[in-house]
C-alpha cells in the first residue's frame, strides 16, 4: 500500500473527544487524510490541527453527506475509507483495497467492535431496508420481539462474521468505497440531511447499478457509536431519523409500499406520543412526534414527500 492509494476521509461535528486517538490510529498507515469538519465549537478544528492531516472547516453544517463529498473531491486516490471519528483503527486496510478489487466491486466494510471487543453485530452489516422492516421499526414491533424474522434478516444476524462475504449494505463508519464507482454513482445524495440513510441509499444505488459490495472481517477498527448523534437534542434525533427514513422509501419503493410505511410511522408516532408522554408526564413527545406525524401523513395522502420539508435543516 502507498500513501497515493488509499485516503482516509474523517467528518466530524463536535468530536474533540475521539478524534485524537482515531487520528493517532489512522496516521501510521501512511493513508492520505483529511478531516472534514461540519462547524464544530467544542475544540475539535484545534484538535485536529495538532497532527499532520488536512483539514477543512466549514462554517455551516453540511451535514454527512454534503461532507463525506467534500472529503472525495480533495483527494485523488484510488481508494477512500469512510471513517467515523470515534473509530480507532486496529489494521486490515490491505484487506479492505484487495476486496474493492474484486470484480465489480464498489466498496468494502470492515469488523467493528465495541468498547468490550465484540462485534457489533446487527450494525456492522445490514441487507437493504425493506418496506416491512422499516414498518415494524416504526411501530416499535423490532423493539418488543427483536427476533422476529423480518428484523433478523434486515440485521444479517445469520451471516458468518468469520469470512469475507458480499453483503448489502456495510456500515458508513468503516467503509472503503472505490473512487470510480463513487464517481459513476455521483457520489453521496445530500438531500439525505443532516444525516441517516445517506450511506444505505449509496449501497442500494450500487446495487442497483450491478456494484458489489463486501464485508472483510480482517479489516478490524474499535468503535464507540454515536459520539455526534449524541450532541443532538432527542428531539431532533427523532425528526432527523424519521425523515431521513421517510425520504429513503420514497426514493426507493414503489408508491403502494411508500404509502404503508408513511402508514406506520404515523401509527408507531402516535403509540410514541401516548406512551412517552404516560412515562415522562409532560407532552413534550406530542411536540416531537407531531411533527413526524405531519411529515408522513402529508406523504401518505399525497403520496410522495415534501423534498423543501425533508431537505431543509430544522
Amino acid at each position: 500500500m502507498t500513501q497515493s492509494e488509499i485516503g482516509i476521509v474523517i467528518v466530524t461535528y463536535e468530536s474533540a473527544a475521539e478524534i485524537g486517538a482515531c487520528l493517532d490510529a489512522a496516521l501510521p498507515t501512511g493513508a492520505e487524510i483529511v478531516v472534514i469538519d461540519n462547524a464544530s465549537r467544542d475544540g475539535t478544528v484545534a484538535e485536529v490541527r495538532r497532527r499532520p492531516v488536512r483539514l477543512i472547516a466549514n462554517s455551516q453544517n453540511r451535514g454527512f453527506a454534503g461532507a463525506v463529498n467534500q472529503g472525495f473531491s480533495v483527494l485523488e486516490c484510488p481508494y477512500i475509507l469512510l471513517l467515523n471519528p470515534d473509530c480507532v483503527l486496529e489494521g486490515g486496510l490491505d484487506v479492505l483495497r484487495e476486496a474493492c478489487d474484486l470484480e465489480r466491486a464498489a466498496g468494502a466494510g470492515g469488523l467493528l467492535l465495541d468498547h468490550s471487543g465484540r462485534p457489533q453485530v446487527g450494525f456492522m452489516v445490514r441487507r437493504f431496508p425493506t418496506p416491512a422492516s422499516l414498518a415494524l421499526e416504526a411501530l416499535l414491533l423490532n423493539r418488543i420481539w427483536p427476533n422476529n424474522p423480518v428484523n433478523r434478516r434486515y440485521r444479517a444476524l445469520h451471516l458468518d462474521y468469520s469470512t469475507r462475504a458480499e453483503v448489502d449494505q456495510p456500515a458508513g463508519a468503516f467503509l472503503m468505497i472505490r473512487r470510480a464507482a463513487w464517481q459513476e454513482l455521483g457520489g453521496f445524495d445530500e438531500s439525505f440531511y443532516p444525516l441517516w440513510f445517506e450511506e444505505v441509499d449509496f449501497c442500494r444505488r450500487a446495487a442497483n447499478c450491478g456494484f458489489r459490495l463486501y464485508f472483510e472481517p480482517k479489516a478490524v477498527a474499535k468503535h464507540a457509536g454515536g459520539h455526534s448523534v449524541g450532541q443532538l437534542s432527542v428531539e431532533m434525533r427523532r425528526v432527523y431519523w424519521y425523515r431521513s427514513l421517510l425520504k429513503y422509501a420514497a426514493k426507493h419503493f414503489r408508491p403502494v409500499a411508500f404509502r404503508s410505511v408513511c402508514a406506520a410511522v404515523v401509527a408507531g408516532s402516535v403509540l410514541r406520543i401516548v406512551a412517552e408522554s404516560v412515562a415522562a408526564r409532560r407532552l413534550q413527545p406530542l411536540a416531537t412526534y407531531g411533527e413526524v406525524v405531519r411529515l408522513a401523513g402529508r406523504a401518505l395522502l399525497s403520496g410522495r414527500l415534501n423534498q423543501s420539508v425533508v431537505t431543509g435543516p430544522l
